[in-house]
């Protein structure tokens, strides 16, 4: 019996001075978190969308932290956002021009040529592997195959007539789609510009319409329409420096293949 007692009281006594032990230790050894960090984490979206470029918002906020990131990082979070960072920081704010996507391809399933009936995997990469990278004539218009409109988070895509289409009240500016479209035909755009180039094709004219009623055939009319020379020819196709661009609608209301569009 007394041996039993003295074994408790060894155990018990081991057990208090590991208790007091590991207390300590973990005083000791604690990683005290910066309370910068904690707020800037706090204060991030959250939704870890990886549009600043990041694996997630806690990384973008440690890059915040140590000055590697800028404030203006985060497209989902707009200038609000900015604002709560610097003043976590203790920086100025500046304000950022907020970009959505937009996809250059307005060529529908009724205006554009169909080589064959696609009935594989609804997805526009592996639709691509086929013959003439797609069902479509236009080897640069869209394959509506919700590649898209799969990676968006936040609903902002939906496919209409064989085309995607870009909502840009709920597009936060996050580049999921960009990085997946095969295609490369997704661009980010600033939100207050209205007027886009409805086509991504790098043919000539003559090609152009053989496979899409309302593709660009590089003619030239909306540069020599447009007062503010806002657009400049790229290839054969024209493309808008928003910096000039002052929405007049002029190059829309001139181009013959309504390539052109507001919105």
């Amino acid at each position: 019996m007394e041996i039993l007692i003295g074994t408790v009281i060894v155990l018990g006594g081991l057990g208090i001075f590991f208790g007091v032990l590991l207390s300590f230790a973990g005083k000791k050894l604690k990683i005290v978190e910066d309370p910068k960090l904690v707020a800037l984490k706090d204060a991030l979206p959250g939704v870890n969308c990886g549009g600043c470029g990041k694996a997630g918002c806690t990384a973008f906020a440690e890059d915040l932290l140590t000055g590697k990131s800028e404030l203006n990082g985060c497209p989902v979070g707009g200038d609000d956002l900015i604002k709560k960072l610097a003043s976590i920081l203790g920086q100025d704010a500046k304000a950022s021009i907020k970009r959505v996507a937009y996809v250059k391809c307005i060529g529908s399933n009724d205006k554009t040529k169909i080589l064959y009936e696609y009935e594989g995997i609804n997805n526009c990469r592996a639709a691509a592997r086929l013959v003439s990278d797609g069902a479509k004539a236009c080897n640069y218009g869209c394959l509506g195959g919700k590649t898209c409109m799969d990676s968006c988070m936040f609903d902002a895509i939906k496919i209409i007539d064989g085309i995607a289409v870009v909502n840009k009240e709920k597009c936060t500016g996050c580049k999921k789609c960009v990085s997946v479209c095969p295609k490369n035909l997704i661009e980010m755009l600033p939100y207050d510009k209205e007027v886009r180039i409805g086509c991504n094709s790098k043919d000539n004219g003559k090609i152009v319409r053989a496979n899409c009623a309302i593709g660009c055939i590089g003619c030239k009319i909306c540069i020599k329409k447009c007062e503010e020379n806002a657009i400049e020819m790229n290839g054969f196709l024209p493309r808008i420096d928003y910096n000039k661009c002052c929405d007049c609608g002029t190059c829309e209301a001139a181009c013959p293949r309504k390539c052109i569009i507001t919105g």
